[in-house]
């Protein structure tokens, strides 16, 4: 076959705009950290970039749910604690009043602290993340407490209402959390328990009933309690999924920098080597005579 000067600077000009592009494509590697830049680039990475992608934001959707788990939780049990504190103090005051000794005017005073610890605690009925209501089931946005009629919701046993409905949060694939406490029940037997303390009341019998709540409340705390341990261990469960799935992404998506580099220097002596050959390939032109 017969090679004109014509096939050759051809072929010089393909190559060299070869090299071009070889230089230009790792030059955009280095400069975004990236061995894919666009799909058309290695069609293969790009897929598998895109689960490991899809993976890394479904789990960081998951720790957001979380902090909102934490949240109502955190909150449940803040409240609850309150309300302890509300009831180890009323049990003071009932044991006081319990005493024969004390005046009309004692048992007055008393009376009244036992009406604001019950006001206390119809407020921490009504506690809030927000704009939601965490004791009212899936009616958050209705108070569990009705101050203007001063009433609960009632309870059907065989016909739950929303306020006694858990509040699940979707924590994992195909894993939820219930967090929300159903204390209807238990706000409701405290607040009767309020309700039969008066100059009348016999404070002896009294106690029982205050310790009895007390323990209710103990028992939900726990509860919260458990849940919470929970939530610490499917946490540090998507920490460990996060790094993976970053792990993975990283090791498909990112360059190796020092080979890069090598080979970004290997391309220019490569290119400077095929100008200098191809300076010489090319017919002389009657400018280069004239010069």
């Amino acid at each position: 076959m017969r090679v004109t000067q014509s096939m050759l600077s051809n072929n010089m000009l393909r190559n060299l705009s070869t090299s071009y592009n070889k230089m230009g494509k790792l030059q955009e590697q280095l400069n975004t950290g990236k061995k894919v830049n666009r799909p058309s680039d290695d069609p293969v990475v790009a897929m598998k970039g895109m689960a490991y992608r899809t993976q890394v934001d479904k789990v960081a959707q998951y720790q957001r749910n979380l902090g909102e788990v934490n949240n109502y939780l955190d909150s449940s049990d803040d409240a609850l604690d309150k309300v302890g504190q509300a009831m180890h103090r009323a049990k003071e005051l009932v044991t006081n009043a319990a005493n024969g000794t004390l005046s009309p005017e004692d048992k007055e005073k008393i009376q009244s602290e036992l009406d604001q610890l019950r006001e206390h605690i119809q407020d921490m009925a009504n506690t809030k993340v927000g704009d939601k209501y965490i004791f009212s089931g899936t009616k958050t946005a209705t108070p569990l407490y009705d101050k203007e009629n001063k009433t609960y919701p009632n309870i059907d046993p065989d016909n739950p209402s929303a306020f006694e409905k858990s509040v699940d949060i979707e924590v994992f694939d195909g894993v939820t959390m219930n967090v929300n406490a159903n204390v209807l029940n238990l706000f409701k037997e405290i607040d009767d328990m309020f309700d039969v303390f008066n100059a009348d009341t016999d404070f002896s019998a009294a106690i029982a009933k205050v310790d009895a709540n007390m323990d209710k409340v103990l028992t939900t705390r726990a509860d919260i309690g458990a849940r919470q341990n929970r939530v610490e261990m499917m946490g540090n469960r998507l920490d460990s999924q996060e790094a993976s799935a970053k792990k993975q992404m990283s090791e498909n998506e990112d360059i190796d920098y020092e080979k890069a580099i090598t080979e970004m220097l290997t391309q220019e002596s490569i290119h400077r080597a095929a100008l200098s050959v191809g300076s010489r390939i090319i017919q002389p032109s009657l400018v280069d005579f004239l010069r």
